[in-house]
C-alpha cells in the first residue's frame, strides 16, 4: 500500500474520531483505546520496516513518542467527560483544539529538529505520531472516567445486524 493511501486512510479515521467527539458521544473502553492502540502498533511496525535507523535516531523517535503522548495527555485533560443517561459521555471542548494546535506547532518544530540533527523523515511514521498522542489523551480521559464512579457506556451495536440489535 502507498505512503498516500496509508495517509489517506489514518486521516478519516481522525476525522471520524474528532467529528464523533466533537459532538459527544458515549464513552465506552473500546472506543476510547481501540485507535490509539491500532495507530500506535501500526506505528512501530512501520518503525521497524526502516532500515539503517541508529541508536540516535532511536532516541530522536522514543523522545518525539513521549512528548507527543504528554501533549495527548494535556488534551485529554481537557474533554468534557460527563454522565449521560446513566452512562460516561465525552465532548471536545474549545481547550481541546487549543492544545491539539499548540501540540501540532510543537511537534513541527521537533521534527523539523530532528531532521536538522540527521533523523531521516520517514523514520517518524505518522501513526506512531497520532497513536501515541490520541493514547496519552485516552489514558487521562480513562482514569477521569474511573475515577468518577459512573459506567462505561456499553458497546455500539450494528443497527442492522440482529432484530433484537437494540436490546442488552
Amino acid at each position: 500500500m502507498s505512503n498516500w493511501v496509508h495517509v489517506g486512510l489514518i486521516a478519516a479515521v481522525v476525522v471520524v474520531v474528532v467529528i464523533r467527539r466533537l459532538r459527544g458521544e458515549p464513552l465506552n473502553a473500546r472506543d476510547l483505546f481501540g485507535s490509539p492502540v491500532v495507530l500506535t502498533g501500526l506505528g512501530l511496525w512501520a518503525l521497524s520496516q526502516h532500515r539503517g535507523l541508529g541508536v540516535g535516531g532511536y532516541v530522536w523517535v522514543g523522545v518525539g513518542a513521549v512528548l507527543g503522548t504528554a501533549f495527548g495527555a494535556v488534551r485529554g485533560a481537557t474533554i468534557r467527560v460527563y454522565e449521560r443517561e446513566g452512562v460516561l459521555w465525552q465532548r471536545y471542548t474549545g481547550w481541546t483544539f487549543l492544545m491539539a494546535a499548540v501540540s501540532l506547532a510543537v511537534m513541527t518544530g521537533f521534527a523539523m529538529l530532528a531532521e536538522h540533527n540527521g533523523l531521516a523523515a520517514d523514520a517518524r511514521p505518522v501513526q506512531l505520531s497520532i497513536g501515541v498522542g490520541f493514547l496519552g489523551e485516552a489514558l487521562v480521559v480513562g482514569h477521569r472516567a474511573l475515577s468518577s464512579g459512573a459506567p462505561f457506556a456499553p458497546e455500539r451495536k450494528d443497527s442492522g445486524s440482529s432484530p433484537d440489535s437494540g436490546r442488552s
